[in-house]
């Protein structure tokens, strides 16, 4: 241990750093890291040399370092650091995310501090966002859309329908005339009709323009597996995939991702209690379309009380502090939005099976 620290609690818990998953450090007054748990290193990717060698500012990213400066400075009054989140930057250059409870003991001139990786939470939160934001978008363009098309389109033609009824066709005599003045009448009703249903279909709109591309199935994976690393390693979930079947589908990146990170959240946060979450996920061409088959043993559903509130918004049927109801709703959304359609086989404490089929 580093000189510095002479408190004999620390000798008392070096079992407790050297196992525990979340990332356990004591820190200097001075800025330095005075010692750290295997988490930290393991999870920045630098050796307990560089972590101490350098200020710990130098870790944060730095978008982060002005206000968790703020905060130490509180810190060093003797006020604890409560659930405070930042960005840590690794050495691969990932971003991090970790929440901190920090406690100072002045008369050692240190700080005790645990931190929580809770990067995936931030990834589903930035996902959720992100479609709310799209979502919010296209209804804001909607609405500014119709009410222009009902103010500046129909309104001239509605004027243009009463000037026929303003002229008084007792006084035209010409057979001619009279049968264009009866044309124009008539078309012109027919724009309004026209009008008013192309307004009811912008109404009714609700669509993105999404744009897709061709997505390899064991790269989005493998990119949310990364994300989630430390999640997978202190649930010891197992993740099994095939994808030689099909490797490749026609789909947005961002939406893949999307559902590979929720469908695992769920499968480790509702896994049964004893056991380490096993997921299997494959690909299959059924009858020309390309599927994704995944598969968990879990807590699973009662598919007679869930029935068709599966896949809605706020929809919860497990008790857990974390079940938000928005996930399903997510993975639902990005598939059936772009032409596809999912569905699910389940049984109490039998896990779930999505079938997600794609559009051609």
């Amino acid at each position: 241990m580093n000189e510095v620290i002479n408190s004999k609690d620390v000798l008392n818990f070096e079992l407790f750093f050297e196992v525990s998953a979340d990332l356990l450090c004591i820190a200097g007054f001075d800025g330095y890291f005075k010692k750290i748990n295997p988490a930290v290193s393991k999870l920045l990717g630098y050796t307990n040399e560089e972590l101490y060698s350098k200020p710990i500012h130098e870790f944060i990213y730095h978008e982060d370092r002005e206000i968790t400066s703020q905060h130490r400075k509180k810190l060093l009054k003797d006020t604890p650091l409560l659930n405070f989140e930042n960005r840590y930057v690794t050495k691969s250059g990932e971003i991090v995310w970790l929440a901190w409870t920090s406690i100072p003991v002045n008369n050692d001139e240190i700080v005790y501090a645990i931190a929580k990786n809770i990067t995936h939470k931030k990834k589903l939160e930035e996902d959720r966002n992100l479609i709310i934001e799209r979502l919010t978008k296209v209804n804001t363009d909607l609405k500014l859309l119709t009410y222009t098309a009902s103010h500046d389109l129909r309104s001239p033609v509605n004027n243009l329908l009463a000037v026929f009824d303003l002229i008084d066709i007792s006084k035209i005599k010409d057979e001619e005339t009279l049968e264009f003045i009866d044309i124009l009448k008539i078309a012109t009703g027919s724009l309004k009709d026209t009008l008013n249903n192309y307004v009811d279909i912008l109404s009714q709109k609700n669509s993105l323009k999404i744009q897709t591309t061709d997505v390899y199935f064991n790269d989005s994976l493998s990119e949310i597996v990364q994300s989630l690393t430390s999640l997978l390693q202190s649930s010891k979930a197992v993740i099994r995939s095939n994808f030689s079947e099909v490797e490749i589908v026609n789909f947005n990146k961002a939406y893949m991702e999307s559902i590979f990170l929720n469908l695992i959240s769920n499968s480790i946060k509702y896994a049964r209690p004893g056991y380490p979450p096993e997921i299997t996920i494959r690909s299959t061409k059924i009858n020309g379309n390309t599927q994704l088959i995944y598969s968990d043993e879990g807590q699973g559903f009662d598919m007679e009380n869930v029935k068709d509130k599966i896949f809605g918004l706020n929809q919860k049927f497990h008790d857990h502090a974390d079940s938000k109801g928005i996930g399903l709703y997510l993975v639902y959304n990005h598939i059936t939005s772009l032409g596809g359609t999912i569905s699910i086989e389940s049984n109490v404490n039998a896990g779930a099976t999505f079938t997600i089929s794609f559009k051609n």
